[in-house]
């Protein structure tokens, strides 16, 4: 998938210029979907987005995990509330190809709910990040 655009639709997403169904749908159906790239792309995005570098965990991401609009029985939910969060992040890729899409849309609003809460703090008053600045 082109990194422009898939950057472009991940961050519209997580700064709601685009609907978080219809976003998910964009970057599933896309002819060059890559479920292992864009896991990979979605993972350093969350990564980078979390405050707490320690041990990656942070009220933000705590509340994304408890409100991902999916069951909460779902495997990729349940490997990311059991394992530290750089660990679970990995196993998604061990998953079955059957759970590709769930572990998307598990991603994919993690990132938006854990960047929203960066958006509203850290960079409250402007941060450089160019990708804040996507119209």
């Amino acid at each position: 998938m082109d990194w422009e655009y898939k950057e472009e639709i991940i961050n519209k997403i997580s700064q709601d210029k685009v609907e978080f169904n219809l976003g998910l749908k964009l970057l599933i159906e896309n002819e060059e979907y890559n479920f292992e790239e864009l896991l990979k792309t979605l993972r350093n995005y969350i990564i980078n987005s979390i405050p707490n570098k320690t041990d990656y965990n942070s009220e933000a991401y705590q509340n994304a995990l408890n409100t991902i609009p999916l069951k909460s029985t779902y495997t990729s939910i349940v490997i990311l509330k059991t394992y530290p969060t750089k660990i679970a992040l990995d196993k998604l890729l061990e998953l079955p190809k059957s759970e590709n899409i769930k572990t998307i849309t598990t991603l994919l609003w993690i990132f938006k709910i854990t960047d929203t809460e960066r958006r509203n703090t850290e960079c409250k008053n402007g941060c450089g990040h160019f990708w804040h600045e996507i119209k």
